[in-house]
């Protein structure tokens, strides 16, 4: 049985994910910094981590063990008011806040966990980005904290992928698209906004049918690629 782990595992997409690899037949984990409701419902292992912890990263770790992990799934990811994001209103704090969570923590996770990463024979690690966080896409402006989180988390993923490919490391990068979660409460009123249970089922059929030759590329949850 391939073994998983799924950050923010208490609602939205992680929560949905997580339920979509036990069906498929995964031993999964799944974490998230608030040990809630929607985590313990689920029928897997369960944990509480902070990503923006290291405390609780090298815990998470040390309690993981030594086998192989074949999925890491960084999906845990927050998204200041866009009235607490623009150009005249953000502050180091939410910058710090957000770069914590969207791009320091997936790295130091799969830092931490890489060693068992590196024992799985047809490992991945897919992140959970945005669309907002390409460069040359950029039409719109505005969520400075958040539109260069996931900048850099593309950034740091694809440098990932360079140095894990000769390892038989796939590393998966994802837009979601708009996705009625918690974090984004005002895309209920989007036509286009779809559930986090069409959201982790789109992306499941991306990161699964995408190997070493797709490694380090930028994928809409319709399968089509994102420009940098």
């Amino acid at each position: 049985m391939p073994n998983a782990v799924v950050t923010g595992a208490n609602s939205g997409i992680g929560h949905e994910f997580a339920k979509v690899l036990i069906r498929e037949g995964y031993d999964v984990t799944a974490v998230d910094v608030n040990d809630g409701e929607g985590l313990k419902s689920l029928p897997c292992k369960t944990a509480q981590l902070d990503v923006t912890s290291p405390d609780s990263i090298e815990a998470f770790a040390s309690s993981y063990g030594d086998g192989p992990l074949d999925l890491l799934l960084n999906i845990a990811g927050i998204m200041a008011h866009p009235d607490e994001d623009s150009l005249t209103t953000v502050s180091l704090a939410t910058l710090t806040k957000t770069f914590n969570v969207n791009t320091f923590g997936p790295l130091l996770l799969t830092q931490a966990l890489l060693p068992n990463i590196l024992k799985s024979e047809k490992a991945k690690i897919g992140v959970v980005s945005s669309r907002v966080g390409s460069i040359a896409d950029n039409s719109t402006g505005g969520s400075y904290a958040y539109r260069a989180s996931k900048t850099a988390v593309n950034s740091v993923f694809k440098n990932i992928s360079v140095e894990l490919k000769d390892k038989g490391v796939t590393v998966v990068i994802m837009h979601p698209g708009i996705v009625k979660t918690p974090m984004t409460g005002m895309a209920t009123d989007i036509p286009e906004a779809v559930s986090p249970h069409e959201a982790a089922g789109k992306l499941w059929g991306v990161i699964k049918n995408k190997w070493l030759e797709d490694t380090g590329r930028f994928w809409h949850r319709e399968g089509y690629e994102l420009p940098w």
